[in-house]
């Protein structure tokens, strides 16, 4: 495996620029790296996606489907 040390200093399109030109197999590796940190949902987060799958499942008729939605015009 190849290693490399540096210091740069990138904006946000230059680093995306670097990125785009990794495989995509170090794309998932680096992925895996960035979000490997436990990130902490807050538990208030976690108690409205628990409320609304027990909205969806108690009337899943108020569900509207992903490919209808996505083609209406934003308002």
């Amino acid at each position: 495996m190849n290693s490399l040390s540096l210091k740069v200093d990138l904006d946000f399109k230059e680093l995306l620029k670097v990125v785009k030109q990794l495989s995509p197999s170090e794309k998932l590796k680096l992925n895996d790296e960035i979000w490997k940190d436990d990130i902490e949902i807050p538990i208030e987060h976690q108690k409205i996606v628990l409320n609304r799958i027990e909205k969806s499942k108690a009337s899943p008729k108020r569900m509207l489907d992903w490919d209808e939605v996505s083609d209406l015009p934003i308002q």
